[in-house]
């Protein structure tokens, strides 16, 4: 008995001693909620070769019968000391031979890291994690270009108090119309409060109705009609009944101080409202993006397109996108990367992401080598973890300010083999868009392989026709005529194979295609 407790407690702190020792920076526990949303973005295991930890349980455990534990231990006694009459014999404990030979008998494949156990349990395939199919529960940034970012634990809450007026706006309706009515009400009630003191202290209320009494404030007997003189006086209605007479002078000042403070409170409000009706972010209600991203060839290359377009006649000034892919992911050495960000290049170099937005453009990234998704295939893009996130930003043309609209697409809305319906015709004149072709797509034959398996394939395909001709040049030593026929045609066609080789190297097309379009 107390062997197996003394076992059971060393155990148990060499369990916790190893819980403690894990870096900051690793894979999270599975019961955290930081986990829960950020290896949602990992890749899960492929499906044609499923990794050996995630089988089943059954086909890799070995039953206590098959393998029973190499230490023995004593059975716990009964409580009131009358085992050895109820409970049934015990075996005999194993002699020092029969248990080497127990601890010799093999196990089963030995168990993951506790990472990868973490990992697997996440981004499996019955992970609690993710949907019944596997789709992401958590968008990084939704279809309508909302943040899914909540900030929590901020310290210094009276930073945001030093831009009162960045914080009145980006305040919600309701709230804004609160501060606003209690600005106003506030301000009413604390000077109705001041005039009030004054004229109890110089006997206004006391004497009130006397003819024969020249009060301070005309027509003040109660706190009521203080704070009728108050509101008057700061909306400047003027109703002539109430009024601050010529024979008190701290009742002017009053009337000064009340003015000032209303003027600097309409100005902050106003302001404020204004600027909250006149948002850009409203303008980005008519700024569409398309539902779905395809991938798929032009020019021989392999491109990813998505559409976007205006619904407004008044155009974007200066309009630019750009896009980035978010994707969590764990380096060489062990450590968590959560959400790390990717800049996609819409044409940044050659200035096509500039955009003179009149009609639906499709935006094409040309994936190579700088591409993250130059690794990608249509397989791999099953089980990717990702979110590709679109940024359209320009000036309103109404008011001359920047309007930005986002959007991003998960892994499950990009279309492998896909490309975009035309939305654009011609009739009486003029160009004639039609948005309801704006998200249709039709498939096309395309390679489900990725960009660099596309490219390494060309290449051993023209090093393999290269030896070829090599072969045959070697084999037909003595024919000059062919030899004359190959330098006049290669005289005539050298500008030509030089403007596009290169071509054919980038569309990673075989090199008997390109001979062939030379020799047509």
């Amino acid at each position: 008995m107390m062997s197996t407790e003394v076992h059971s407690r060393a155990a148990l702190q060499e369990a916790q001693s190893r819980r403690q020792q894990l870096r900051r920076n690793s894979v999270p526990p599975v019961r955290t909620l930081r986990a829960k949303h950020l290896l949602a973005y990992l890749p899960g295991p492929a499906q044609h070769s499923p990794h050996p930890y995630m089988e089943k349980a059954e086909s890799k455990v070995v039953t206590k019968a098959a393998a029973p534990p190499c230490l023995w231990e004593a059975p716990a006694a009964h409580e009131n000391g009358s085992s050895r009459e109820t409970s049934p014999p015990q075996p005999r404990p194993p002699t020092p031979q029969q248990q080497e030979e127990l601890c010799e008998a093999p196990r089963g494949p030995p168990r993951p890291p506790a990472g990868q156990r973490y990992v697997e349990a996440l981004v499996g395939s019955g992970s609690r994690h993710l949907g019944p199919e596997g789709e992401q529960r958590q968008r990084y940034v939704t279809k309508d270009g909302k943040c899914r970012v909540n900030l929590g634990a901020i310290d210094g809450r009276a930073r945001f108090l030093s831009d009162v007026f960045t914080t009145l706006v980006d305040l919600r309706c309701r709230w804004f119309l609160l501060v606003f009515t209690v600005c106003y009400v506030a301000t009413w009630v604390a000077f109705a409060q001041i005039y009030f003191l004054d004229a109890w202290l110089r006997g206004d209320l006391a004497h009130a109705g006397d003819p024969a009494w020249a009060p301070c404030y005309q027509n003040v007997d109660g706190f009521l009609s203080a704070l009728l003189l108050s509101v008057e006086s700061q909306m400047t209605i003027g109703y002539g009944h109430r009024m601050v007479t010529a024979g008190c002078a701290e009742g002017a000042a009053l009337l000064m101080a009340q003015s000032i403070v209303g003027s600097v409170i309409d100005v902050l409000m106003m302001g404020c409202m204004f600027a909250k009706i006149s948002r850009p972010q409203k303008r980005a209600q008519t700024l569409v993006f398309s539902r779905r991203c395809v991938v798929s060839q032009r020019d021989g290359r392999l491109c990813l397109m998505f559409r976007v377009g205006d619904l407004r006649e008044s155009h974007m000034v200066d309009a630019k996108i750009r896009a980035r892919l978010v994707r969590s992911r764990l380096t060489e050495e062990g450590e968590f990367v959560p959400l790390e960000q990717s800049e996609i290049n819409l044409g940044f170099d050659t200035g096509a992401d500039r955009l003179f937005l009149v009609e639906p453009q499709t935006i094409t990234h040309v994936i190579d080598r700088a591409s993250p998704f130059w690794e990608t295939s249509a397989e791999t893009l099953k089980r990717d973890r990702l979110e590709v996130i679109v940024i359209l930003e320009g000036i309103v043309e109404a008011s001359g300010m920047t309007c930005q609209a986002r959007t991003s697409y998960t892994e499950d809305e990009i279309l492998w083999g896909h490309r975009f319906e035309s939305c654009m015709t011609k009739e009486k004149g003029a160009f004639q868009v039609d948005y309801s072709t704006f998200d249709k797509t039709f498939p096309v034959k395309t390679w489900s392989h990725s960009a660099k398996e596309m490219q390494e394939r060309g290449r051993s395909e023209r090093s393999d026709l290269s030896s070829y001709w090599n072969t045959v040049s070697d084999a037909h030593p003595s024919e000059t005529s062919e030899q004359l026929w190959t330098e006049e045609r290669a005289g005539a066609s050298a500008d030509i194979h030089s403007r596009d080789s290169k071509a054919c190297d980038s569309v990673c097309m075989p090199e008997y295609e390109c001979m062939l379009k030379y020799e047509s």
